[in-house]
């Protein structure tokens, strides 16, 4: 009734692992760009490179790997600018930027909530800590936190247009 050649299931089943890595570094590419554990535009761009070479660069070219290329390193590039300019803006300490990079690593452990305001009240510890002047460190706090809210939203939004440059590829 089904007559299955059996000698290609196998050939089948490894290019189905090899496009589920694809997706699953785009996706993890994706949740990497807001969970600063994980490097998500790498990812991202990992998955379009192995999509590319998949298709022997045909459907997805070099071109647009390098295009991709490009958009990941901007959008890294622009997420730590982001958070500089916000801390600096504020006139942030060095002490300041320390605790935000703390409070980030905290954050990661804190689940969504971690994520969100650990990096502001680490920003604001170490800034008081440097002055001891409590206004002042709350500013430079929340201007961290800002700086950093618009780097990931930059970083996110240009992973978006990384992976629909890809999939536009794939289709057209």
């Amino acid at each position: 009734m089904f007559d299955v050649d059996w000698s290609h299931v196998g050939g089948v089943m490894i290019v189905i692992a090899q496009w589920a890595l694809v997706v699953a570094l785009l996706a993890g590419g994706v949740i990497g760009t807001v969970l600063p554990a994980l490097p998500g535009t790498l990812f991202v761009f990992l998955g379009v490179l192995l999509g590319a070479w998949l298709g022997d660069f045909e459907l997805v070219s070099v071109t647009t790997v390098i295009i991709a290329g490009v958009l990941c390193l901007v959008a890294q590039l622009l997420d730590y600018v982001a958070a500089m300019f916000g801390a600096k803006r504020a006139g942030a300490s060095k002490e300041a930027l320390i605790g935000a990079l703390i409070g980030t690593i905290a954050g990661v452990m804190g689940g969504l909530v971690g994520l969100l305001f650990f990096p502001l009240i680490g920003a604001a510890v170490g800034e008081y800590i440097a002055i001891s002047d409590l206004r002042r460190a709350g500013n430079v706090g929340v201007a961290t936190w800002l700086g950093m809210i618009v780097g990931a939203v930059v970083k996110l939004a240009l992973s978006f247009i990384t992976i629909g440059l890809f999939i536009v590829a794939l289709i057209f």
